[in-house]
């Protein structure tokens, strides 16, 4: 296909982004509907595409209607997370390509008919994880696929983001987050921090995570948060069930541990905390800091060891960064989210295009979703260890490593 036209479910703020910054960036594409259950965003973001790139698409409120009308040849999924798997399948059973955006499953039942559609259909499928992109996400891959790590043994990543402004306002901007927050307790976003790190220690191919154990704090941000905002009256008696922070500890078959956390409802800077430890160094992202084995001084005091390492990784990035990195800062581009939208939405219509592989697969959403509904399992029993299912029923043993870049 020469020009592959997108239609675009769900027009919330993720969705104008995307369809604005990202995909008319992907050479060879072209936005022909738009899908909301509240026509005025479909209009909304309609009319933001005519000013914008002079398309002209075609706005829906029901989105087996415009498959079926339009005939499109991908469509971006970007509802709220109780629509994602169904919107996904409603397209693959009509044989259209899925870009799927993020977020977390509520139950193995849905993810395994995900699995099962794709398998059936063959339709494409790449879930949008844009960290996977990310220069620093790539840095620690290639330091790690290279050796300069040695063995990774443990991982940490988090979603540290002060969401306390959007989970509130979720009535006035009719956002899905507020009732998760009101209903749920759990790492109700775990994909982030989560998707680097399985690409890392090779998740679904060769590779498996095995169980879990999660633990919730109290649930007291969001409170303190709506005291007093009279715009903010009706939450002043609500009771918020999500913890301020879930912490979860993922065991994987072949030895390493998995750390991830979700912080979104206390004051913070935005960080995914992404952690790579080897038996022979280490790369932190915070810091931007390698350590190899003999390379680096040993300093008692951690903020001096900072001062005279701090973004010692650069040294590394001629070396080591994919060439799509190669000369680029990530706060200089434009492309969305220091170009890491318009990076994977490049390769989701590279693959289409082409035929090839998708290099984040029905395989790797199922896994990585999953930690969503896993987690509020074992808060809800204490801690108690948690099996998680794999959804390639054995084949991740002999499934070939896969990069989303080249490195």
């Amino acid at each position: 296909m020469r020009t592959i036209r997108f239609v675009i479910c769900g027009a919330g703020h993720r969705a104008v982004f995307l369809a604005k910054n990202a995909i008319p960036k992907a050479m060879g594409t072209e936005i022909v509907a738009v899908c909301d259950p509240y026509e005025d965003k479909a209009e909304t973001l309609c009319c933001e595409l005519e000013q914008s790139t002079e398309l002209r698409p075609v706005k829906y409120t029901d989105h087996i209607k415009m498959f079926e009308n339009e005939k499109p040849d991908a469509v971006l999924v970007a509802t709220g997370w109780k629509q994602h798997i169904d919107v996904a399948i409603a397209a693959m059973e009509r044989g259209i390509a899925v870009a799927m955006e993020v977020g977390g499953a509520y139950n193995e039942e849905e993810c395994r008919r995900l699995v099962e559609v794709q398998e059936r259909t063959n339709t494409p499928f790449m879930f949008m994880e844009n960290c996977c992109f990310g220069r620093e996400e790539l840095l620690a891959l290639s330091l790690a696929r290279r050796g300069v790590l040695g063995r990774i043994v443990y991982c940490h990543g988090a979603y540290r983001h002060d969401l306390r402004e959007e989970i509130a306002t979720g009535n006035i901007k009719r956002h899905y987050r507020l009732e998760e927050y009101s209903t749920r307790n759990r790492d109700n976003y775990p994909t982030h921090d989560l998707g680097p790190i399985a690409k890392i220690l090779g998740i679904n191919r060769g590779n498996r995570m095995v169980s879990l154990v999660s633990r919730a704090s109290g649930s007291f941000g969001l409170s303190e948060y709506v005291k007093g905002k009279e715009e903010l009256s009706e939450l002043h008696n609500r009771v918020f069930v999500q913890g301020d922070i879930v912490e979860t500890l993922i065991t994987c078959e072949n030895g390493e541990m998995i750390s991830l956390k979700l912080d979104t409802t206390l004051p913070a800077h935005y960080s995914r905390e992404l952690t790579v430890r080897g038996t022979r160094g280490m790369y932190n992202m915070d810091t931007n800091i390698v350590i190899e084995d003999g390379k680096v001084e040993e300093i008692f005091y951690p903020f001096d060891f900072i001062k005279k390492y701090l973004n010692n990784a650069e040294e590394y990035y001629d070396e080591y960064l994919p060439e799509i990195w190669k000369g680029k800062n990530p706060t200089e581009l434009e492309e969305g989210h220091g170009g890491v939208d318009f990076f994977e939405f490049e390769t989701f219509c590279d693959c289409l295009r082409n035929g090839k592989e998708m290099p984040i697969d029905v395989y790797d959403a199922a896994a990585w979703m999953s930690i969503a509904y896993l987690s509020e399992k074992s808060i809800a029993n204490n801690g108690a260890p948690v099996e998680i299912p794999d959804f390639t029923n054995g084949a991740y043993k002999t499934r070939r490593p896969m990069d989303v870049v080249k490195l």
